[in-house]
């Protein structure tokens, strides 16, 4: 099939009920030609109909989240993690701390809303916003299951107040916890609710103890305390607001028409400025205003996914009619609910029933994903082709490498060609190069890209590249850079390769080398790669040169590989894959510092796995290892997709190129022949300097870890 290029770029800021059902929508019919692109600050963007449930304790953070990170791979996104803090509509560029600036063609914002009362002094400091969702969520978990829970104050007595406030006192009574709670407003509690759905809900708030103070002004919120205006003191260790809902700082800073800091919208859901629309609470239906509730937002998406893709295919637009009333399910701390539309309420437990079947089935949208069919196979093909082409799409990065059995077998077959001016050093990656009597490295390395961000592609890429110098306790001096980008337009060429050489030389110059110049061309799908020189203030660190006795240092977790492998089946959660990408973005240089001075021996772990390249010392040094596999770190995530059964592509030739390892058994066995993208450096040290070394490693910020032995039984690794 051939593969059209890209010409367009969409990108959807915020993770927000409206645009993860774009997502949705999107995975289910792209636009051909648009490379889209979603940003949110984390890798997962919680559902708020659910959140009152949560902090009753009725849900799991897991049944709470969206993961936009298996949404965005389904969606065929990039996803970026990352806080916009401004649009340029004249440049038509996004701004995201610590990257590049993010161009679109068409854009649209859905970032919610905030409740962080910057007006109220001591909130900053001692308060905890109820929005943003994702942070409230993680720290009243951490508070709520604290064995010294205590008071919780409540700022806001609107519905999202009186549910919290519920909610938080069911959850600590359930935990036997004799903390109060007390729900505080400036007016009357519920003044937006008819007679009797506001009796039916101060009666709820009495049931489960909620102490209401009304007409009171909030002087103060200190760590211990919320002292009134009238001076009275209410004591709280947990003091949340849900009053003062307002939109992001920089929202009402980018130029464009707005109500009090919200983005105006048509009726096609456009802002004032064409190229750039905006739903869910962040927007103002000038049109046709209506309170903020996620019901609007959710009905906007189809209008929304119908208009974007109008915007970028010269198509025609729909138009968006919100309904006048809608139905309001409040959560009443127990498995209780009142269903409130039109002037008439009622509350029971098969309201609750009825919520919760609503909110399962929204998400369940978004955890139970289709899988979309492939390209149809010829119907004739050579023998061989199905097999090679396996069960499931084939990694990138590390898993994407040839096996260590295969390579060495045909390196061995080359001749050699003796020159006084290089050493040779079997097994090693990188060469030794005598020039001007110094001994420079010369490596290269490239990845087929596993994430459809360039930026962090490029980063990893150039880490990983560097990780050859590093092993040898080199210094990087300089880097040329070879790019293949996917097909695509002139314009989206000088997007993405100013995104890739800004992220790689942030990474090259850091590292003390200098971008030289390189190479591009187009192809199938984007592969990054460098190629480095470095210094060696002494002798180069080989594979060669490990001791019996030796200890083996370890400088970060293994699993990428796995986690790679799972994230393309949309099988990893989000947050796993997150960690994932920060370990692979983290240099080595300071490690190799610390290792270059006490290593008898050293290498990267990278394709071959941690037993393969465990094996290639063991091989130049002519001995054995053992390695304690309670002590080798596994990344978060890791162990479980492993016994899921879950391996990268590499995993089969990495086993088999290893050489006998005995006693690698389960899911962390595997994980030994796990391949590597950007991987840690494995040290042989003198077993005298192996706590002073892990202590330089460890306050240097590397989870360093000691991880076995090696033993004077040549070839032979047994794991214990």
């Amino acid at each position: 099939m051939m593969q059209l290029p890209l010409t367009r770029d969409l990108v959807l800021v915020g993770g927000g009920h409206t645009h993860a059902l774009v997502l949705r929508m999107w995975g289910m019919k792209p636009l051909a030609g648009v490379r889209l692109t979603v940003i949110n600050p984390a890798p997962t963007a919680p559902y708020s109909g659910m959140l009152p449930g949560f902090v009753a304790g009725h849900y799991g953070k897991d049944d709470l989240d969206i993961d936009l990170v298996q949404l965005a791979r389904f969606a065929g996104a990039r996803v970026i993690l990352g806080e916009v803090t401004g649009i340029d509509p004249d440049k038509k560029t996004i701004t995201v701390p610590g990257r590049p600036p993010i161009a679109y063609d068409v854009a649209s914002v859905d970032v919610g809303i905030n409740t962080r009362m910057p007006d109220l002094p001591g909130f900053a400091d001692n308060g905890i916003p109820a929005k943003p969702l994702d942070s409230f969520a993680r720290r009243w978990a951490t508070f709520r299951d604290a064995p010294d829970a205590g008071d919780v104050a409540v700022i806001g007595g609107g519905v999202a107040g009186a549910e919290l406030s519920m909610a938080m006192a069911f959850a600590l009574t359930e935990r036997g916890k004799s903390a109060k709670v007390t729900l505080i407003d400036s007016g009357a509690v519920l003044k937006g609710f008819n007679k009797t759905a506001r009796s039916h809900l101060l009666r709820a708030l009495a049931d489960n103890g909620v102490a209401v103070i009304e007409n009171a002004h909030v002087a103060r919120v200190t760590e211990a305390e919320v002292i009134l205006a009238d001076g009275q003191r209410i004591p709280s260790a947990f003091t949340t607001g849900a009053a003062g809902a307002r939109p992001h700082d920089w929202v009402a800073e980018i130029g464009l028409a707005h109500e009090d800091g919200y983005l105006t919208i048509d009726d096609t859901l456009r802002t004032s400025d064409p190229a750039i629309f905006a739903a869910g609470d962040c927007a103002h239906m000038g049109f046709a205003p209506r309170p903020k509730a996620g019901v609007f937002a959710v009905r906007q998406a189809p209008v929304l996914f119908d208009n974007l893709r109008a915007a970028l295919s010269g198509g025609e637009m729909d138009h968006y009619a919100p309904q006048k009333d809608y139905l309001k399910l409040i959560s009443l701390g127990g498995k209780k609910a009142l269903a409130e539309k039109l002037g008439t309420a009622a509350k029971g437990g098969l309201l609750w029933r009825w919520k919760d079947r609503i909110d399962r089935t929204f998400m369940a949208q978004f955890k139970d994903l289709p899988d979309m069919p492939g390209p149809d196979l010829p119907l004739t093909m050579a023998e061989g082709v199905r097999e090679a082409l396996g069960d499931k799409p084939m990694c990138g990065g590390c898993g994407a490498k040839v096996g260590r059995g295969a390579l060495r077998d045909v390196l061995a077959e080359l001749p050699t060609t003796p020159r006084d001016d290089v050493e040779s050093l079997p097994g090693d990656d990188a060469a030794v190069l005598i020039t001007g009597g110094l001994r420079q490295i010369m490596t290269t390395d490239h990845l087929r890209a596993f994430t459809n961000d360039p930026v962090l592609m490029a980063r990893i890429a150039a880490i990983h590249a560097l990780g050859d110098c590093w092993a040898m306790g080199a210094d990087p001096q300089a880097v040329t850079a070879s790019i293949i980008l996917p097909r695509m337009s002139a314009d989206l060429q000088r997007r993405t390769m100013s995104e890739i050489m800004a992220a790689a030389q942030e990474v090259v110059e850091a590292a003390g080398a200098v971008i030289v110049g390189g190479h591009s061309s187009l192809g199938d799908e984007l592969t990054i790669g460098f190629t480095v020189t470095g210094l060696c203030p002494g002798s180069p660190i080989t594979l060669a040169g490990a001791k019996p006795g030796d200890a083996l240092i370890l400088t970060k977790p293994i699993g990428s590989g796995t986690i790679m492998a799972a994230e393309m089946q949309r099988k990893a959660r989000g947050q796993d894959v997150a960690a994932a990408f920060a370990l692979m973005e983290r240099p080595q240089a300071v490690a190799s510092r610390v290792l270059r001075d006490v290593a008898h021996a050293m290498t990267d772990v990278t394709g071959f796995g941690l037993a393969g390249h465990l094996a290639g010392i063991c091989d130049a040094s002519g001995t054995g290892a053992e390695i304690d596999l309670g002590e080798v770190p596994a990344m978060e995530g890791a162990e479980a997709l492993a016994e899921a059964g879950v391996r990268s592509t590499l995993f089969a030739d990495n086993r088999d190129g290893a050489g006998p390892v005995f006693g690698a058994k389960g899911p962390r066995g595997d994980l030994l022949f796990d391949p590597q993208t950007a991987g840690g450096l494995l040290a042989a040290v003198d077993p005298s300097r192996v706590d002073e070394t892990l202590g330089k490693l460890w306050l240097a910020g590397y989870p360093a870890a000691r991880i076995g032995r090696i033993t004077d039984q040549p070839g032979q690794i047994t794991v214990i």
